[in-house]
């Protein structure tokens, strides 16, 4: 048995198949469908939640109250197209595809940064995240998470004798993530740019990178890090406000508060579906940043808890196709989108309760977002075909094995 990282994935080398007596180890055929199964339930818990939380704030706005919940719709079926298309997809035509992906992603993040593109680039609130390209809305450093792993995993593959080395496993490695978490950087949005390298640094180091490396790094990078904290007077408030949420609460405490208010007075049933106060003026972004904090109060703390469930249950449903993947490639993809919607559910979840400063990262499959839907929507399905080719071989490979003397 061969061991990558601090998980153990079921193979041989990387791009040889296994010995047949280890077969059976192989995906058992359960896991995939357990992944849509979730995977509808979350998006169906996310189109009701929309509604509730948003048709107030649509109505202030001039707008039906169902506008935020047709477009999220929309998002949803785009997503479920790409979710199935990759499904079906054999997952190992994405290795080849690394570099192009990356290529378009930084295409699209450095056409945001041009002052002639400000048309199709247009500011808000401060910064420029989304690309207009007619009807369509795209947030590039979305679509920049998948990118980045699926590309990471292509190279820690290919560098898999070199991984343990600084210079020349881990540092080509980091001249890509840096490029692509600049660009985000300047957009600007650090929360974005810290998530995207921590996401593909897992994926590394599940691939067996080694864990002193990655902590020297990141204490190489604290000084730069504190630096863009202090120079933007919304991130040192944010810190703040973490450090002591009650210090100002008519002002820098007051999102959190809101956010702490809702969930409390959801009491151990909630409110009702509909019935929760907060979106009526007092808690901003209860369709997006803070839609935890709106199922709390309308679903209580049953309902916050399923959902805790929810979320585990897909982390482990997805680490264990990882571990019963056809290849190495397969393992780190696997792990790679498992720990996308992993890792920033319980980056939403920390925020909503005051566990860790305020980052604006969304609910995957629930917040409101159509390119973060779709993006994790295409992780999902990318997952699924993971799991879907393990166990595809282990039939065939275990009929080899029947057939034999």
């Amino acid at each position: 048995m061969a061991r990558w990282g601090p998980w153990k994935w079921r193979g041989g080398e990387p791009d040889r198949p296994r010995a047949v007596e280890d077969l059976s180890r192989l995906g058992s055929g359960w896991e995939s469908g357990a992944v849509f199964a979730l995977t509808a339930l979350l998006v169906s818990v996310g189109l009701v939640t929309m509604y509730s939380s948003s048709a107030v704030m649509a109505q202030g706005q001039g707008l039906v109250p169902h506008h935020y919940l047709l477009r999220q719709m929309s998002g949803a079926l785009l997503g479920m197209v790409a979710l199935l298309m990759a499904a079906q997809m054999d997952y190992r035509r994405l290795r080849p595809l690394a570099w192009p992906l990356v290529g378009v992603v930084v295409v699209m993040l450095f056409i945001m940064l041009l002052p002639a593109a400000s048309s199709i680039a247009p500011e808000a609130k401060g910064a420029r995240r989304w690309l207009l390209l007619g009807p369509v809305t795209v947030q590039p450093s979305e679509v920049a998470k998948l990118a980045v792993i699926v590309w990471t995993a292509a190279l820690v593959v290919k560098k898999q004798d070199r991984l343990r080395s600084l210079s020349r496993g881990l540092a080509p490695l980091l001249v890509v993530w840096g490029l692509v978490a600049g660009l985000i950087l300047l957009q600007p949005d650090l929360s974005t740019a810290l998530l995207l390298v921590g996401l593909a640094g897992l994926v590394a180091f599940a691939g067996g990178a080694r864990p002193a490396h990655f902590v020297v790094l990141v204490l190489a990078a604290l000084p730069f890090l504190w630096g863009q904290v202090a120079k933007a007077g919304y991130r040192m408030e944010r810190l703040l406000t973490f450090l002591d949420p009650r210090a100002d609460l008519a002002d820098m405490g007051y999102q959190i508060n809101q956010s702490l208010i809702a969930l409390g007075s959801g009491g151990l049933v909630g409110q009702g579906l509909g019935r929760g106060q907060q979106k009526f003026g007092f808690l901003p972004e209860p369709h997006n940043d803070f839609i935890l904090a709106m199922i709390g109060e309308e679903w209580g703390f049953l309902g916050v808890a399923a959902l805790l469930v929810l979320f585990t249950t897909f982390a482990l449903v997805g680490y264990r196709i990882a571990r019963g993947a056809a290849d190495l490639f397969g393992f780190l993809l696997a792990v790679g989108v498992t720990n996308l919607v992993v890792v920033q559910a319980f980056l939403h979840i920390g925020v909503n309760l005051a566990l860790v400063p305020a980052t604006g990262v969304t609910l995957p499959f629930i917040s409101y977002g159509r390119s973060s839907l779709v993006v994790c929507l295409a992780a999902a399905g990318i997952l699924m075909s993971v799991g879907r080719v393990s166990d595809q071989r282990g039939r065939a490979l275990a009929r080899v094995r029947g057939a034999g003397p």
